[in-house]
């Protein structure tokens, strides 16, 4: 199939940016969105100009890393990460607008990388549970039951992507955060920091510069991982336990 592609350029951080219309021919269905993109920059590399700018690593779903915006959703018409999108979501002679993850909180680096390190932050004030030193606990040491089992691992399961600050139009980090907040404080291990770990992250997510939540829901419409909004709800929940308690 052939594709018109209109991806955002931009230099630099400081720079202008500008959609810019590129022609890609020959594009097979079965190729993921982002070996179309590679197919693209070998084509620019060999006329000498510069290759478009975008962020991957596993390419199997797994590291978040490949967040873009494709013709206005967050990675893509499909619920997935963008390298596990395939071009047969495409019709031949489509026009599909390439941008990055829009939000004030994830500046552009250049091109289609956005700087997303404000999500590092925000794990780095509370994102994790006390871990005595020495050697490991056994396993089964601390009984967890099956119910706290199974939220942790339905909120662990964020990888962090961005989708759904970019599908926010408040450029809300509620989703995330709150995966993060629900699934340690739904596991004994994350009781010591319960209190602290909300309070703190919240605290770094709003000065971080990300909008506030209005319940859209269009953070879980695009998680490709199906963290569901429930997740906000707790958050606040546990929130408001811990200011209650003072921290």
């Amino acid at each position: 199939m052939n594709l018109t592609l209109r991806i955002w350029r931009q230099p630099g951080p400081e720079s202008e940016g500008a959609m810019t219309t590129y022609e890609v021919k020959d594009v097979s269905p079965d190729m993921s969105f982002l070996e179309m993109l590679d197919t693209l920059n070998e084509e620019l590399i060999l006329r000498g100009e510069e290759p478009v700018a975008f962020d991957h690593d596993c390419r199997e779903g797994i590291c978040g890393a490949c967040g873009m915006v494709i013709n206005g959703e967050a990675h893509g018409p499909v619920r997935t990460t963008t390298c596990q999108l395939h071009m047969r979501e495409f019709k031949d002679g489509d026009v599909v607008d390439v941008e990055p993850w829009r939000a004030a909180a994830f500046p552009v680096v250049k091109d289609l990388v956005v700087d997303r390190s404000a999500f590092d932050r925000i794990i780095g004030s509370g994102g994790y549970v006390t871990a005595p030193t020495g050697s490991a606990p056994e396993a089964h040491a601390t009984p967890v039951p099956k119910p706290a089992a199974d939220a942790a691992f339905e909120h662990a399961e964020c990888i962090g992507c961005g989708a759904c600050v970019a599908a926010c139009p408040n450029g809300s980090a509620m989703l995330f955060t709150s995966a993060k907040v629900v699934h340690l404080n739904s596991l004994p291990q994350g009781g010591p920091e319960r209190e602290s770990r909300v309070l703190n992250m919240v605290e770094q997510m709003d000065g971080e510069g990300f909008g506030g939540c209005t319940n859209t829901g269009a953070c879980a419409t695009v998680c490709p991982k199906g963290i569901p909004l429930t997740a906000i709800t707790t958050m606040n929940r546990e929130y408001l336990r811990a200011a209650r308690k003072g921290g």
